[in-house]
């Protein structure tokens, strides 16, 4: 795939997994972190407050951590297979290092909760991100994801209609078709 530009649209879990396309990682370095947390913005309560936040290597690499163990269990999942044991413990550990609480506060007129999490900013994050994971991988839709189709895309998504083929129409598909259509035109 030639466009780096992160895909997003996807559950929150399969857009992590996202960013490692072939031969190269959207996260990189702590900006790029950053940069795919902007482009969540609205996808998860602190997503805002979480992209305008420094981060630094060691929370960059907790991230990476959970996508990676998401990328294997995922890919057990899918298929109806056990996935690694430490992976498991791995997404466990990052929910529990930063606690999930409810909220509770009056707004006025009635009492409201919302879902938050304590502890560090990047500690947070990575227990958002793999909370998410949890909720895909136990989701009955994961039997559902597949892989693009192109040649060379290992990008992931969740068909909303059963003939979808490719990660996106105007990437893979386009390059597909293009590659067809040369294919039956080319001189002989």
């Amino acid at each position: 795939m030639s466009d780096l530009t992160p895909l997003t649209g996807e559950p929150l879990a399969l857009d992590l997994v996202n960013t490692r396309p072939t031969d190269a990682d959207l996260l990189a370095v702590p900006a790029d972190l950053r940069v795919w947390l902007s482009l969540q913005a609205n996808r998860f309560p602190q997503a805002r407050g979480f992209a305008a936040v420094d981060y630094t290597s060691a929370d960059l690499a907790a991230v990476r951590k959970v996508r990676e163990c998401t990328a294997r269990v995922l890919d057990h999942a899918r298929h109806g297979t056990q996935p690694p044991p430490d992976d498991l413990k791995a997404l466990n550990r990052a929910q529990r290092a930063a606690p999930a609480i409810r909220e509770v506060t009056w707004n006025g007129t009635a009492v409201t909760a919302t879902h938050s999490r304590t502890g560090p900013l990047g500690t947070q994050l990575t227990a958002w991100l793999a909370e998410a994971a949890a909720d895909l991988l136990t989701d009955s839709a994961v039997v559902r994801i597949r892989q693009c189709e192109a040649d060379d895309c290992v990008m992931l998504f969740l068909p909303a209609h059963p003939r979808r083929r490719w990660c996106s129409a105007a990437r893979c598909g386009n390059r597909v078709r293009v590659a067809r259509h040369y294919q039956r035109h080319k001189p002989a």
